[in-house]
Parts: C-alpha cells; structure tokens; sequence
C-alpha cells in the first residue's frame, strides 16, 4: 500500500522533461555486458545514443542492476520497452504494474514507453511469449481501447511494435500493415518499428515486406529496432536444427541471436526517408558479443543513416517525442 502511494505522489506532477531530441543509434541494455558499460562509459565517450530498457528487469528489484542503471541514466538517455502488458490479451489490464510502470518512467525520463501488438498473458499468467492477433475488425477496436486505457494510466505516448509469427490465429479479415495501421489510427498511438520483425514475416509468409511497409503507418514511427535472425529447418515434427538460408523446408525464427543481416538494413535504408530521424535500436537476446562487438555492429547500422537530416525531419521527431 504504502509503495502504490509513493507511485501516486510521484505522478501528482507532470513528469521532468527529457532535454534533447533522441536520435541517431542506440543499444538494447542487458545483464550480460552491463558491467561492461558501465566501467567503460565511465572512462570515454561511446558512439551510442540511447539505452533502450525493459522496465521489467528492473521494478521491484534491489541490488546493483538498479543501481547500474541509474548510473547509465546519467550518461545516455534511456528509452522504454516493455515486455508484459499484453496489449492484445483478455486479461484484464493490470493495474499495479500500470501505477509502477508510471513511476519507473518518470524516474528514467523516457520520452514515450513502447509494448508490443499481440497478447502475453491469459488467466493471470505471464505466458513469456508474445503471441500473434487476430487480424480482425472486432479486435481493432477492442485493442485500440486497451491502449487508450494504458496510455492513459501510465501518463505517457505509448507506442506499439509490430511482432514477428510463425501462424495466424484464425481466418484473417485483413493484411497485417493493415491491422497495425487501423489500430494505431483508432488508438492515436505511435509505432515501435520493428524492420527485421517486418522482413522475418514477409519472408516466411512469402509477401512484398516494401509492399507492407507502404501499407504500413510509417509516419507514426518514434522508434526502430533492427536485429537479426537465424534460419532452422522444420518439419511436420516442428523446428529442426540450424539451416542454409532459403533451404528447402527452412523458415527464419526471430532469434536476435546473430548480427543484422544485409537485407535487413538494406530495408532500414529504405523506409528511413519516410519515417525521419527517430532513434534506431540494436537488439541482442543471444549469443551477445562483448562490447566491442555491439559497437562494431552500431556501426553497421549508422553507416545506412542518410549523412545529413533535414530540418523537417529534425522538427517532425521533436513533435513526435
């Protein structure tokens, strides 16, 4: 009790301002090269932009990592990605985590919090997924209220990403770009933009992912995460071992446990001059380099960022954030 209304206090004032606009290329921040940073970041200047967090790895919990991570706000801006809230579900939305949640943003001062568009939770349990919608005009609307509902308690934009799957639930009434288009439309909500997510798809499904993107509510964009994936081949008995690329009977699955391949930041190029200048993210979930490594990857990315943003562009990402 006395937690939720410490959560309350804090929220009686309008969160602190961000400062500069977030831009250029940042890292998803995790456990495993965290000291790293820190001891490093402290010594020199590091070619990264944000530190994207999940919010998750962090409320509720003592010791050094919250003590890491607030030692890494002092040194980079930090932008919010959330894992839990189940946007899509049918559990109710749950408030404690959204009054936590409130509170864990306005202490980093992140400029927007981003979850993704699927469900990850049912009958009160974290299913540890993030498992596809219907795409289906009654699930627009009822998804669209959810992120109303959640934007409003966590008093922050909220932002929804595209996610990556292997099966459609159901018969489908409409493309996904379509349904992520309706949704953020009837929400008023950003777009987390999730390039290899997109391109995972299209390539397993065996669509036009430069088609989707135009279908896509790209100018909703206020982040991009690139990653990069792994081939495995599959079989009436399910996954098999890793596989060439575009094998016989071999599919992508959205690992985040290689480096960003070509076409994935071959598409980056291609849909940064329709979403301007807003931050783009690495993630890495396995077989994480060290340091060294990530910023080498960093560069890979940045390398495909047009050398010089306009003024329309700069002033289009100050509105969005």
């Amino acid at each position: 009790m006395r937690e939720r209304q410490q959560a309350e206090a804090v929220l009686s004032s309008p969160p602190p301002s961000t400062g500069a606009r977030i831009a250029g290329v940042g890292l998803g921040l995790r456990w495993e090269f965290i000291d790293a940073l820190v001891e490093r970041s402290a010594r020199e200047k590091l070619p990264i932009d944000s530190l994207e967090i999940a919010p998750e790895n962090y409320l509720r919990r003592g010791g050094r990592h919250p003590e890491s991570l607030a030692t890494l706000a002092g040194r980079f801006p930090l932008l919010s990605h959330g894992l839990t809230m189940s946007l899509g579900g049918v559990d109710p939305l749950d408030p404690q985590y959204l009054v936590d949640l409130a509170a864990f943003l306005h202490d980093v001062r992140s400029p927007w919090h981003s979850d993704h568009l699927c469900f990850g939770a049912f009958g009160g349990r974290i299913l540890h997924d993030l498992l596809p919608l219907a795409f289906k005009e009654a699930t627009v609307g009822r998804v669209a209220d959810r992120i109303k509902r959640a934007r409003d308690a966590i008093r922050a934009p909220l932002a929804v990403e595209n996610v990556s799957y292997y099966m459609h639930p159901g018969r489908a009434e409409m493309g996904e770009a379509e349904f992520l288009a309706r949704v953020c439309e009837a929400a008023d909500c950003g777009l987390m933009l999730d390039v290899n997510n997109a391109y995972v798809n299209a390539t397993n499904f065996g669509f036009d992912v430069d088609a989707w993107m135009r279908t896509a509510p790209l100018e909703r964009t206020v982040q991009i995460h690139v990653a990069g994936h792994e081939w495995f081949g599959v079989d009436a008995g399910g996954l098999k071992g890793p596989a060439a690329p575009t094998a016989d009977g071999a599919m992508i699955v959205d690992t985040h446990g290689a480096d960003v391949p070509d076409p994935v930041l071959a598409l980056l190029g291609r849909v940064l001059p329709r979403t301007g200048a807003v931050p783009i993210v690495l993630e890495r979930d396995q077989n994480i380099p060290d340091l060294d490594g990530l910023l080498a990857e960093m560069a890979r990315i940045r390398a495909v960022l047009p050398p010089a943003r306009t003024e329309q562009d700069a002033a289009l990402a100050e509105v969005r954030q």
